[in-house]
């Protein structure tokens, strides 16, 4: 491959930062992703201790009322849940936050939309981009609010980034964005699967438990305090819990997508000009957005 004459050596600390919209967003990502799995785990638990209320452990008026309480929060979760739909907030917000980050590495890496001939020309569309995103996303203005917002919407290190030599900017696509993205699939594949096994090992374990409950009531009829429902609802909740987080499928859509990552590294290697670098990077970064937007779809097919 022919070396770039024009190339200035890029430093090795030097990493891309990311526009302060994209920041709001992935941090309101994760901050909406964590309210909502502990509105699960609220409901879960809600629904373990109605479990226990039902063996009757008193025969006293305030007993039957903390059991109505805890069944009426168990009832108003789900009704919250379902009509709300607060996953909903994550998704979006998440949808925003990688639509631009997609954007800022086609930014520094000098590509297409913003191929401009002047530094100038390429950060003022840059900015139109960024506006036509605030404009088309207003719905979730609310959900980002009172996360950072004070930072660059073009920071130093896209500009400094773009400024390299392409064969420098290519060394820093290959390492800091595909190699990344493949190690990140690689380690979350492995991770869901190794979560898929534990939490169905669990469900087993527990209908196991609950299975022998049962035959031990049978020799013992006369003890009223079995623990038969509370374990068959735990049982029950461990799957539950496996299906909202979809390890298996996840399990195996980042294995594919940590494949399919190597099979566009490996076309780096045939890449001798420009031109052809930044027709990779516009190839590699839809696939990147594609495995994205199925992701929010099978999300939302949860509800």
């Amino acid at each position: 491959m022919a070396a770039d004459s024009n190339d200035i050596h890029l430093p090795q600390t030097i990493q891309l930062t990311f526009p302060a919209l994209y920041n709001s967003a992935d941090a309101a990502a994760i901050e909406h992703q964590r309210s909502f799995l502990r509105l699960l785990r609220f409901e879960y638990g809600l629904l373990l201790v109605a479990a226990i209320f039902s063996m009757g452990l008193s025969k006293t008026p305030w007993y039957f009322v903390l059991y109505a309480v805890v069944f009426i929060g168990t009832i108003i979760c789900l009704i919250y849940r379902s009509t709300k739909k607060p996953e909903q907030d994550w998704y979006k917000c998440r949808a925003l936050a990688e639509s631009v980050k997609t954007s800022t590495w086609r930014y520094a890496m000098k590509t297409e939309p913003f191929l401009a001939d002047t530094a100038n020309d390429a950060r003022a569309a840059f900015r139109k981009y960024l506006a036509d995103v605030l404009a088309s996303n207003q719905h979730i203005g609310e959900k980002i609010a009172g996360a950072n917002s004070a930072g660059a919407q073009t920071t130093l290190e896209m500009d400094q980034i773009r400024s390299f030599g392409w064969n420098e900017r290519r060394r820093l696509y290959l390492n800091d964005r595909i190699k990344d993205q493949r190690t990140w699939y690689s380690r979350k594949a492995v991770l869901n699967k190794r979560l898929s096994e534990r939490w169905v090992g669990g469900s087993l374990f527990v209908y196991g438990l609950a299975l022998v409950l049962v035959i031990l009531h049978v020799a013992v009829p006369d003890w009223p305090y079995w623990p038969i429902e509370p374990l068959i609802v735990l049982a029950s909740i461990f799957l539950g819990w496996t299906q909202i987080k979809k390890f298996n499928e996840l399990a195996s859509v980042y294995t594919l997508t940590a494949h399919e990552i190597g099979l566009i590294e490996g076309k780096l290697n045939d890449v001798d000009t420009e031109k052809e670098f930044g027709n990779f990077v516009i190839e590699a970064e839809q696939a990147f957005s594609r495995e994205h937007t199925q992701w929010v779809a099978r999300q939302t097919n949860l509800y």
